[in-house]
C-alpha cells in the first residue's frame, strides 16, 4: 500500500517544507489540486450538496508543474502528483512541456493524474471548449505519450515534430474520476485510476468491480494502479483489508484528523500542525506497514 499526502489547500510556502517532511515519513507521493481561479462559479461544484466549492477566495491554488519542479529540488525519491490536472483546459502542447520539463528536473519522479474538470468558466478562460473535454483528453493521453517519447511524431497536420527536453522513463498516467467515461477512460487509456472523492468501502467496491469489468473489456492484464482516498480511520490492518481488494495506494492528509491537544499546541493551519501529525501517521500506520 502507498501512501499519497494530500496537500491540497495548504498555504503555497508550505510546500517545500511539506515534501522534505513527507520524503523522511516515507510518504510515496505529494499531491496536489489544480485550479486556475476563484469566482462566483455558475457551474456547481459537483462534489458538495449545495452545489458551492469548499473554499474560499483566499484559498492558495499554486501552479502545479511550478510547485512540483521547487519540491523536486530539495527531495530525492519522494515522487509527485497532481489531482488531478485538468489537461484539456490547456492546448495540447503547453500540458506535454510543463509535465516533460517537470519530469525531468525531478528525476522521473511525476505522476500524470488528469482528469476532465468540472468548471466551464475556467475552460471559457483559456480559450477551450468545455462540452468536447472528454473527447479531447482521449485523443490528448496517447498524444502526450508520443511527445514525451523524444521521437518525431506528426499531430494535427503540422510538420513532424519533436519537443525536448524528455523524460528517460514513461510518465505514469493515472486517470480521475468515477464516472463511467471516467472509468472507461482510464481501463483503456490509463496506467491506473485515481479516485475524486472520499469512499466508503461499499462505494469503492461498486467503482473497482466496474474497473474490473473495463479492464477485461480492454484485454488490459498488466500492473493497474488504483489510489483511492478512504473513508476509514488511519489504521494498519484497516489499509491491509483495502490493499488485499486491489488497492495499490490511498490518500491521506494527517491533519485532518489532528487532536484538539496538537490543534492548540501547533496552531490550525500552521506548518508545524502538519508536519507533527504527518510524523504521528507515519509512526502509527506507515511504519506498521
Amino acid at each position: 500500500m502507498k501512501f499519497w499526502l494530500g496537500a491540497s489547500f495548504a498555504d503555497t510556502d508550505q510546500f517545500v517544507d511539506l515534501a522534505k517532511a513527507a520524503e523522511k515519513c516515507g510518504f510515496d507521493t505529494l499531491t496536489l489540486s489544480d485550479h486556475l481561479f476563484y469566482a462566483d462559479f455558475a457551474t456547481p461544484y459537483p462534489y458538495s450538496k449545495s452545489g458551492k466549492p469548499r473554499w474560499t477566495a483566499e484559498t492558495h491554488w499554486p501552479d502545479v508543474w511550478v510547485t512540483i519542479g521547487a519540491m523536486s529540488a530539495v527531495t530525492n525519491t519522494l515522487r509527485f502528483a497532481p489531482n488531478v490536472y485538468i489537461a484539456p483546459a490547456r492546448d495540447l502542447f503547453t500540458v506535454a512541456k510543463q509535465v516533460s520539463t517537470a519530469a525531468v528536473l525531478s528525476r522521473d519522479r511525476v505522476t500524470f493524474g488528469v482528469g476532465v474538470g468540472w468548471c466551464a468558466e475556467e475552460f471559457a478562460a483559456t480559450g477551450q471548449d468545455f462540452h468536447t473535454r472528454g473527447r479531447r483528453l482521449n485523443e490528448m493521453i496517447p498524444a502526450l505519450r508520443e511527445l514525451w517519447s523524444g521521437r518525431n511524431v506528426t499531430i494535427d497536420g503540422l510538420p513532424e515534430l519533436s519537443i525536448s527536453p524528455t523524460p528517460a522513463e514513461p510518465i505514469p498516467v493515472l486517470v480521475g474520476g468515477d464516472s463511467e467515461a471516467a472509468l472507461r477512460r482510464a481501463a483503456r487509456l490509463g496506467d491506473g485510476w485515481i479516485g475524486n472523492r472520499i469512499y466508503t468501502e461499499e462505494q469503492l467496491d461498486t467503482v473497482l468491480g466496474s474497473l474490473r469489468q473495463l479492464l477485461d473489456e480492454y484485454g488490459r492484464t498488466g500492473p493497474f494502479e488504483i489510489i483511492a482516498p478512504l473513508a476509514v480511520l488511519p489504521d494498519a490492518d484497516t489499509f491491509r483489508h483495502f490493499a488485499a481488494k486491489g488497492v495499490t495506494g490511498t490518500m491521506a492528509a494527517p491533519w485532518w484528523l489532528a487532536t484538539a491537544e496538537e490543534k492548540a499546541r501547533y496552531g490550525e493551519g500552521s506548518l508545524e500542525l502538519k508536519v507533527a501529525t504527518m510524523e504521528r501517521f507515519a509512526e502509527e500506520v506507515i511504519a506498521k506497514m
